[in-house]
């Protein structure tokens, strides 16, 4: 998820459609709520919620740029995907 300035929110979740809104509409207090965290801009699906949480682990300690250059392989105009 991002907010208008950019701003990156990471998380797993077994219900994606579930998940954005709950972001959208600021259901979950914390970081995305903060920061406004509305648009989906990025997603990966797994089989194994082992294997996404370690994607998470992975992805989580990149920096700013790395995790840029896997949005702007997908989504190069960073575009809301939930629509």
């Amino acid at each position: 998820m991002a907010s208008e300035s950019g701003t990156l929110y990471l998380g797993v979740t077994n219900n994606l459609e579930r998940r954005v809104c709950e972001h959208k509409s600021d259901l979950i207090e914390g970081f995305s709520k903060k920061y406004q965290c509305h648009r989906l801009v990025y997603f990966e699906e797994y089989e194994k919620i082992d294997q996404a949480i370690e994607r998470e682990k992975q992805v989580k300690k990149w920096n700013r740029s790395k995790k840029e250059s896997l949005i702007n392989r997908i989504n190069p105009g960073w575009k809301d995907l939930s629509w």
